[in-house]
């Protein structure tokens, strides 16, 4: 049996037609449009993605060659003190919510709603000044970008 428009009565034809429309006018929608957003927010993410690189190219000489200061605690103060005067001098007073010992030369610390980098800079100072290390680190975004909650277990070197 072979079947075309001009074997069909005229309501068939009609019925034939508006279906066709009607079934690429869901393909145009269903998914041409939604696949043409993803490629495009792709594309945009690849692009922010990029100037990162390039940023982080850009830094990264620069904070090789600062290079560490010291590895050994610069003084017989208590872990405590050191995480408490460094944590203000950065300019995480105001973050640093608790601090309490948790064994020998180790101090759990609990931070709230601070800047990623500064926090970053912070734990990198320890180190490198100090001689204290991340034992345990636990970062949850605190709804703002670039804003955290941070529980950290800091240690003795």
């Amino acid at each position: 049996m072979k079947l075309s428009l001009d074997t069909m009565n005229e309501r068939e034809r009609r019925l034939v037609t508006i279906g066709g429309v009607v079934g690429a006018v869901l393909l145009i929608f269903g998914v041409v449009l939604p696949l043409d957003s993803s490629v495009s927010k792709a594309q945009a993410r690849v692009g922010q993605k990029q100037a990162d690189l390039v940023w982080m190219q850009a830094v990264g000489p620069e904070l090789a060659s600062s290079g560490p200061v010291a590895t050994k605690p610069s003084s017989r103060e208590s872990l405590l003190v050191v995480v408490d005067r460094a944590a203000r001098e950065s300019g995480l007073g105001n973050s640093l919510t608790s601090s309490e010992p948790s064994g020998e030369g180790r101090l759990r610390v609990r931070l709230e709603k601070a800047q990623f980098d500064i926090l970053v800079g912070w734990l990198a100072r320890l180190s490198e000044q100090n001689g204290i290390g991340v034992e345990s680190a636990t970062v949850d975004n605190a709804g703002a970008p670039g804003i955290v909650n941070a529980g950290l277990v800091l240690q003795l070197k």
